[in-house]
């Protein structure tokens, strides 16, 4: 009964602390209408979450967080750099293919997700059988450093997370 009403209680918890948070109220309508969100949204939703998410090593997630806060830091910089230069110096961006060996689909949209948030880099393309990722990156010197840097940096902490 509990798991019909509350499919997803953290994503309820979150709705209902967000929803006051951004109003700044807390009055009875708010608390109503906070309520009504963290048990309306979740179960509306719930088609739309492809699996139960499992995550397994849980201080690996922490630090991958943190690595990506410095990557989105590091990148900005670098973009920033980039668009100012002139000439010569001008950065050439390009595409490459990443080969995949992350098959979660959980672990996948967080990868579109940091791909997305970081500064000069593009998800653009997912193959059918997700063995491979295509992405445009904004500065590209080296392809195959590229690809390893993803695949370290990303890929392999995700398969910690979630397979």
């Amino acid at each position: 009964m509990i798991k019909r009403l509350l499919p997803a209680p953290l994503l309820s918890l979150a709705l209902m602390a967000l929803w006051l948070l951004l109003n700044d109220a807390f009055d009875a309508a708010h608390l109503l209408m906070a309520l009504l969100l963290g048990l309306v949204v979740p179960w509306l939703t719930q088609s739309l979450r492809p699996t139960p998410v499992r995550m397994r090593r849980p201080w690996v997630a922490v630090k991958l967080v943190l690595r990506v806060g410095r990557d989105v830091l590091v990148w900005n910089w670098r973009v920033l750099r980039g668009t100012l230069a002139r000439g010569a110096a001008k950065p050439q961006g390009g595409f490459i293919t990443v080969p995949l060996q992350l098959r979660d689909p959980n672990g996948l949209a967080v990868l579109a997700a940091i791909m997305c948030v970081i500064p000069g880099t593009i998800w653009s393309e997912l193959a059918l059988d997700r063995s491979a990722l295509l992405v445009h990156l904004f500065e590209l010197d080296d392809a195959a450093a590229e690809v390893e840097l993803i695949k370290r940096r990303y890929e392999q902490p995700l398969m910690e997370i979630f397979e």
